[in-house]
């Protein structure tokens, strides 16, 4: 798994420049695209939707092309079926993200959880545990979902 990790990075990400932060923004990036997978996951019904939203924002969010961001999302789902604990990608992403960024990033994983246009309990309960884990109080909880219900709304896709 470690090797194609780097594999990836090597080939796609670190090959974008001789930035000496690559790694640091790589591992970053895997825990982002994980936490995304843990949400489309968590309900038994992974949706087409909800796997275009992720490659999306991943597109968006790191400058990936279309092939890269699939990649990094079949990445994200071995790291997803090996992981023990949401502690891991968390606990990078706390190292990582700014609080900024933090609260950008649980906007994003409402609307992986909206794409589908139906909410599930078990989305709406890792999403509250999630929060606490990136150290987000409850009033930046609920903005982040309002902004993400807008952008659903926007999109038509209203649970």
């Amino acid at each position: 798994m470690i090797n194609k990790i780097k594999q990836f990075f090597s080939d796609h990400i670190a090959s974008a420049g001789n930035d000496s932060d690559a790694p640091r923004h790589t591992r970053a990036q895997i825990a982002a695209a994980a936490l995304f997978v843990e949400v489309m996951v968590i309900d038994a019904r992974t949706a087409p939707e909800e796997e275009n939203t992720i490659k999306n924002l991943l597109k968006r969010q790191f400058g990936l092309s279309a092939t890269e961001a699939e990649e990094l999302l079949n990445l994200a789902r071995q790291e997803v079926g090996e992981a023990t604990s949401l502690y891991q990608f968390t606990g990078l992403v706390n190292e990582q993200f700014s609080a900024s960024e933090k609260f950008d990033l649980l906007t994003q994983i409402w609307q992986v959880a909206l794409a589908d246009g139906l909410l599930d309990k078990y989305e709406e309960g890792l999403i509250r545990r999630l929060a606490d884990l990136l150290h987000i109080d409850h009033s930046q909880y609920i903005k982040a979902k309002h902004r993400a219900r807008e952008f659903a709304a926007k999109n038509h896709l209203t649970p």
